[in-house]
């Protein structure tokens, strides 16, 4: 355990208090042995608290397994465990007895295994430390009687007593990586002897070993809440580089005769470089260890020389190369480095390769996992439309935010159908379940859905037809459904539901509800009776919402209001754009881990039944890789520009234009669209593609990480310069990136 003064230095107590760290230490072991003892338990724990005043930490742990290993090792002061409810109220709690006294608190009782719980305060001289906290196996009468209770509070105010001094001269009581554990072994049974450094309670048997086994332990729980090697990286830190006290780590990856950095901690950027991207079969110590079976270890950094003269200059003084393996074949190395020398003890060494070997095992799970969700996310965008088909009168965009990995990406798709006749289908539907087969399932329906309205079906015939299809699939999954199909030329619109949430209008004045459109049953039931279409006209100006219920998890009444507001609140944005507004909306979508369910959100307003000479729109479309198209695009805008009498934005447009038409054809590999549109106030031109990675400016690029999966450095200086505002947003399989010139900034 760190020195209580927390900088290294050897503690020196005030008067009163215990002598130095070790007497701390021997302090805390005292009480709880003698509490175990004494009150017939089989662990005890005593949980200080944390500087912030908000958390209990684990400062040491007493008895034997497996109760040892089952303490909740920090909880927060308001959590409803016995301990931090003893620390809050000042009294004496206990969770978990048969026969349970009147006056007990009247709180949750939380027991996470099946043992009776007893906690105390450590309260003294107006101050909270925390709580002294005992467990056994419950017996039918109860273990905690009257004079228990007294005795059990007496042990606790002694240790309260001893704290005190401490606090008063503000020395920090608990340990910021690792608890202490006591072990209680029974008199009939061998000791086990010796200490690891750095490891458990001196002088106290098995306490080393049995501190390293619950790291290990913990480490094991950590790493099977996690699907995403992102949680391996965290557990390895926290379970790992802290309790091991050093000061930087690396999880690295073998993937095509090279090994990539996973995870890092502590590291510069210089040293990640050397390795990320280097060959397996190179004569480096990170390479040797990937292909041997014992860890590779270096207490100094004359040994590390030694065995590899161009090893380069890291500060660290102590290496551990820890072979990470999965069913016997190599997954990666886990590099330790210690800013001291240090002796690696074979107890220690032990545990290490054991981390290892859990850490190895997880790392595979999660790229497994990560692939998996990969694929079922690429199926799910690919069956997306790539880009929505708009008429000038109707405005649209969308947004689809895939469920968290742990989850499995789900079955929802929206769609704009640009009908024959003039009139356009606007769709989003939901397919139940997770994964490829609700991807598989939800691509047939879109199809479907696009064939019958193709067909001129109207909406009610449209999820008639789609509901009989569901049912003869081979599937027993069901589906729901909205469908609006809209004539723009007088703003008439029908709309039916299959089980869906009716989608949400915003008036031109402002005013924000839900279409009264009854629900009728999902796709893929048998029902006699048919679905019904509702019927309404909406005014120009109008905006329609159309969502999964991922975008409002359980329909819950604050999400709902919270989409609502945001609706109102846009008709006051006096912008022309939908993709700010719709970026806002997806934003209130639970993020992950949280988020449990696709969200889809598509939006269209309704502009006017005729364009006027302020409000014109025109559109071009190139072909994939022809570098040709950014000279057409040229002669697009300045034919279009000079028709609609702007000859003033022409050279910053031209210029702008230019620049994200040739990214998107160098880096999208998709066919690209352009629309530029004419508002009385500004220009606005949107380039559509297939490629979902952001623009973003190379001055502007944060890390060398987001660098790597961002399009950036190519002439988007330029655009972030000209443009009145500009920006990207991502809609199905790609992102339109869209810029604004007003006419006061051309004035």
């Amino acid at each position: 355990m760190p020195s209580a003064a927390g900088n290294g230095e050897p503690y020196r107590s005030p008067p009163g208090a215990p002598s130095d760290a070790t007497a701390f230490e021997a302090l805390l072991a005292e009480v709880l042995r003698d509490a175990i003892r004494d009150l017939d338990s089989i662990t005890g724990i005593v949980y200080l608290m944390e500087d912030n005043g908000g958390w209990l930490r684990a400062a040491m742990i007493g008895g034997s397994p497996p109760a040892i290993f089952a303490m909740p090792e920090r909880m927060t002061l308001d959590a409803p465990y016995a301990s931090s409810t003893a620390c809050r109220s000042g009294t004496v709690v206990v969770f978990g007895e048969p026969v349970m006294r009147a006056d007990d608190p009247g709180l949750a009782r939380v027991v996470p295994f099946p043992y009776a719980v007893a906690s105390t305060p450590l309260h003294a001289h107006g101050s909270r430390f925390g709580a002294l906290t005992l467990i056994r196996i419950p017996s039918r009468v109860g273990f905690m009687n009257e004079e228990k209770r007294r005795r059990l509070r007496g042990i606790g105010d002694r240790l309260a007593r001893s704290l005190a001094p401490l606090a008063e001269h503000c020395l920090p009581l608990t340990s910021t990586d690792k608890p202490l554990l006591l072990p209680e072994f029974s008199s009939d049974l061998p000791q086990p002897s010796g200490r690891t450094a750095g490891w458990g309670l001196p002088d106290v048997p098995g306490s080393s070993g049995m501190t390293l086994m619950y790291q290990l332990h913990k480490l094991s729980a950590a790493l099977n809440q996690t699907t995403e090697t992102h949680g391996v990286v965290v557990a390895a830190r926290s379970r790992l580089m802290y309790p091991c006290h050093a000061q930087s780590l690396i999880l690295s990856i073998v993937s095509d005769g090279r090994l990539w950095v996973a995870g890092h901690c502590g590291i510069a950027p210089d040293n990640l470089r050397q390795l990320h991207g280097s060959s397996s079969d190179s004569p480096t110590p990170v390479a040797d260890a990937l292909h041997g079976r014992d860890p590779v270890l270096f207490p100094d950094r004359a040994q590390l020389l030694a065995a590899y003269p161009d090893a380069q200059d890291d500060g660290q003084r102590a290496w551990a190369f820890l072979p990470l393996r999965s069913s016997g074949n190599p997954v990666g190395v886990c590099c330790l480095g210690f800013a001291e020398e240090r002796v690696f003890e074979p107890e220690e060494q032990a545990v290490m390769m054991m981390m290892a070997d859990l850490l190895g095992q997880a790392l595979d799970r999660a790229r497994l996992s990560e692939r998996e969700h990969a694929l079922a996310e690429s199926l799910q965008r690919g069956l997306l439309p790539r880009i929505l088909r708009d008429l000038p009168e109707m405005i649209t965009t969308a947004r689809y935010m895939p469920a968290c990995p742990a989850v499995g990406v789900g079955g929802d798709w929206y769609d704009g159908i640009t009908l024959p006749d003039g009139r356009i289908c606007l769709v989003v539907g939901d397919v139940e379940g997770h994964g490829v087969e609700s991807s598989a399932v939800m691509g047939q329906l879109r199809s479907a859905v696009l064939a019958y309205a193709r067909e001129n079906h109207g909406p009610a015939a449209i999820l008639t037809r789609t509901s009989h299809l569901l049912a003869e699939l081979d599937t027993e999954l069901l589906a729901t459904c909205c469908c609006v199909r809209m004539d723009v030329a007088d703003g008439a619109a029908e709309v039916a539901l299959a089980g869906h949430p009716a989608p949400l209008v915003r008036r031109p004045d402002g005013r924000v509800d839900a279409l009264d459109v009854p629900a009728d049953v999902p796709l893929g039931i048998h029902s006699a009776a048919p679905y019904r279409a509702y019927e309404t006209t909406l005014a120009p100006g109008s905006l329609l919402l159309l969502y999964t219920d991922g975008l409002t998890p359980r329909q819950s009444s604050e999400a709902v209001a919270g989409v609502h507001t945001l609706l109102a609140a846009g008709s006051q944005d006096n912008e022309h754009s939908l993709e700010g507004l719709a970026d806002r909306l997806i934003a209130t979508a639970p993020k992950a881990p949280e988020r449990y369910d696709d969200a889809v959100l598509l939006l269209a307003r309704y502009e006017r039944a005729a364009l006027d000479t302020q409000h014109r729109i025109s559109r071009m479309e190139i072909q994939r890789h022809d570098l040709q198209g950014v000279q057409e695009t040229r002669q697009f805008m300045r034919d279009n520009l000079r028709s609609w009498g702007r000859d003033a934005m022409t050279d910053d447009l031209e210029l702008m234009a230019s620049e994200v038409v040739t990214n998107a054809l160098i880096h999208a590999d998709s066919d690209v669209e352009l629309r530029l549109r004419d508002y009385p106030d500004h220009i606005r031109l949107e380039v559509r593609d297939s490629d979902v990675s952001p623009p973003v400016p190379s001055s502007l690029s944060a890390t060398e990480e987001e660098n790597a999966q961002a399009e950036h450095g190519r002439g988007l200086i330029i655009v972030d310069g000209l443009a009145t505002a500009w920006g990207s947003s991502p809609s199905g399989r790609g992102k339109t990136v869209w810029l604004e010139l007003s006419n006061r900034d051309v004035a």
